[in-house]
C-alpha cells in the first residue's frame, strides 16, 4: 500500500512539475507538448500571439478589427509620441470586409481635427480601380517598396504618408506634418508582426 502511495505521489509530483514547465514556457508564448508516459517535454515551435505584440494603443479596437475585416490587418508596434507622457488613441473611422481606416488622436473623441490629430493607418484590398502609388520609392526590406509623400502646410498641415502593397492589400501609415524616418520606422514595425 505504501509503495502504491509513493508511486502515486511521485507521479502526481511529476505531472505537476510537467504542468509548471509547460505553463512557464507558455508564458513566453511558446507552444509545448508534455508527454508524461515518456517523461519528456518537447517544444514544438515558437508561436507569437498577435494580441501580445500589438501596441497598447490598438487593444480596444482589435476585437472589432478582427471581427469585421477580412483582409490582413497590420498595426505598427512603434507610434511616435505614444509613451507614458502622451496618451494616443486609436479610433476606427471606417471598417468593412475589404478596408479599414484608423485615426490616431490625442483625445479619445478626436474626429480628425487639427489639434487632436496625430495621424492615420489604413488597409484596403487592391482592385483594378486602385490608383498607382505616388511619391518617392523607399525600400522597407523583404522585397517591399513603399512610397513616401511629404506633408504640405497651408492653413493646416496634412499628413506625410508612406504607402506599400503586400499580399493584395494596400497599406498606408500617415503622420500629421510627420517626418520620413518616423513613417519608415512605423512601417517596418508592422511588417514584422
Amino acid at each position: 500500500m505504501l509503495e502504491k502511495l509513493n508511486y502515486r505521489s511521485s507521479k502526481i509530483f511529476y505531472l505537476l512539475s510537467a504542468f509548471c514547465i509547460v505553463a512557464n514556457i507558455n508564458s513566453y508564448h511558446s507552444t509545448a507538448i508534455a508527454n508524461t508516459t515518456q517523461q519528456s517535454l518537447v517544444i514544438v515551435k515558437r508561436h507569437q500571439h498577435q494580441s501580445s505584440q500589438v501596441n497598447r494603443v490598438f487593444r480596444k479596437i482589435l476585437p472589432e478589427l478582427k471581427k469585421k475585416s477580412k483582409i490582413r490587418v497590420l498595426l505598427p508596434q512603434y507610434i511616435p509620441a505614444a509613451d507614458e507622457n502622451n496618451a494616443v488613441y486609436a479610433i476606427l473611422e471606417n471598417i468593412s470586409q475589404n478596408k479599414y481606416e484608423i485615426l490616431l488622436g490625442f483625445t479619445p473623441d478626436c474626429t480628425g481635427g487639427t489639434a487632436c490629430r496625430l495621424g492615420m493607418i489604413t488597409g484596403e484590398i487592391i482592385t483594378p480601380k486602385t490608383a498607382a502609388l505616388p511619391g518617392k520609392p523607399i525600400s522597407l526590406g523583404k522585397g517591399i517598396t513603399a512610397y513616401f509623400v511629404d506633408f504640405q502646410c497651408g492653413a493646416n498641415c496634412s499628413d506625410a504618408t508612406l504607402t506599400w502593397r503586400q499580399k493584395g492589400v494596400q497599406y498606408t501609415v500617415g503622420l500629421k506634418a510627420g517626418d520620413r524616418n518616423s513613417l519608415i520606422k512605423m512601417a517596418k514595425s508592422v511588417i514584422t508582426l
